[in-house]
């Protein structure tokens, strides 16, 4: 009988409280979203599982859990810690990612550079909610819907909020369809949603070999905190528009970045043990976080408007929405959002050249933020 209710007392059951509870079922949801609603399943999937993992009761009491040194999780963890996985992810992003329009209509970059303004609105807002200046920094970059950055950034200057940070930046990356129509339609009118934008130009296989040469320099130049990310992200944008290296971009965009996203969203999951994630600053995290990305928004789509105040031929402001890193999915979502005002309007070839500029502007900004603080 005494090795009975022994056995009982390590069983989750008699260790749940309302905190696991909560958690676990945050977990069902995210893995419901994934699945059911297909909102960034490649992320909300592991997501969602590792929140369930992390918060099964008892398993910290037995050394099994993420934040216990030595356990299989805790090294599988490290490489979110430590900031390792986001390069690789970045590696795999270059070698998926075409940067054509963006070379044929570089004035476009600007609406990826405007963007960013939502990560030093929150960095500010962080610091007036008490939150101190290596914590606000790496809450600002939510505000790009980077995960990657987010958790690069964060494991730098502010290792104990990882969790928070990444578990609400891949969040709202999922929400990415929910959350921006509606700041769209807001700040565009029904004559501006339907501007028709001229056909990007060719760009020569030149070009395209040069650009990820020519960006890596300039940016590291601006940012040399941001090397590892820039770094990686052109050279595997180099390893696609070489053709010389394909097997190696093949392996960057598949198998590598798929073995990544598993390991950090499971691992960024597990870390949301309620013990520790069910805190006041947690909750200012996500608040502070969807408010950096509306703001983020907002800024891309109100920068293209003010732009065609100087232009000739017009940029359909929809598609400064894109100027967030979740890529492709805000591209996406401005095609989306204008096919519904003219169904003959194809938005997401210029859409693509803000995303894939947020996406360095991000980095930029995190390279910008850690080389003054991160010594």
């Amino acid at each position: 009988m005494q090795e009975l209710i022994q056995f009982l007392n390590t069983t989750a059951f008699m260790n749940i409280n309302f905190g696991y509870a909560l958690m676990i079922v945050i977990g069902l949801v995210f893995i419901w979203l994934g699945i059911f609603k297909e909102f960034e399943p490649l992320l909300l999937v592991p997501i969602g599982f590792g929140v369930l993992i992390g918060n099964i009761p008892g398993v910290f009491q037995q050394g099994q859990g993420v934040y216990n040194d030595g356990s299989v999780l805790n090294y599988l963890y490290f490489g979110v810690n430590k900031g390792i996985y986001p390069p690789l992810i970045f590696l795999g992003i270059g070698a998926m990612t075409d940067f054509s329009t963006l070379i044929a209509n570089p004035k476009l970059i600007l609406l990826g550079a405007a963007a960013q303004f939502g990560i030093f609105a929150t960095f500010a807002g962080s610091l007036l909610l008490g939150f101190n200046i290596l914590e606000a920094a790496s809450i600002g970059i939510i505000g790009g819907a980077d995960g990657p950055t987010s958790i690069y950034l964060s494991s730098k200057l502010a290792p104990h909020l990882v969790g928070p940070i990444a578990i609400a930046a891949y969040s709202y990356m999922a929400l990415v369809p929910v959350i921006q129509p509606p700041i769209m339609r807001l700040l565009t009118t029904p004559k501006e949603r339907v501007i028709r934008m001229k056909t990007p130009r060719i760009v020569s296989k030149r070009e395209k070999i040069i650009f990820p040469i020519i960006g890596l320099l300039v940016t590291t130049f601006i940012a040399p905190g941001g090397i590892t990310l820039l770094a990686m992200l052109f050279l595997g944008n180099l390893l696609k528009e070489s053709t010389v290296t394909e097997r190696l971009a093949i392996s960057a965009r598949t198998v590598l970045v798929d073995v990544v996203t598993i390991l950090i969203g499971v691992t960024v999951g597990a870390s949301t043990s309620a013990n520790i994630f069910l805190t006041p600053k947690s909750i200012m995290i996500f608040v502070l976080g969807a408010l950096s990305f509306c703001v983020a928004t907002a800024t891309g789509i109100l920068f293209a408007k003010f732009m065609n105040l100087f232009l000739k031929d017009k940029i359909n402001p929809l598609i400064g929405s894109a100027g967030v890193s979740a890529v492709p999915d805000s591209a996406r979502v401005s095609q989306v959002v204008g096919q519904k005002y003219d169904k003959t309007n194809f938005l997401l070839m210029h859409a693509m050249a803000p995303n894939v500029a947020g996406v360095i502007g991000s980095a930029v900004a995190a390279g910008v933020l850690l080389g003054i603080l991160g010594n």
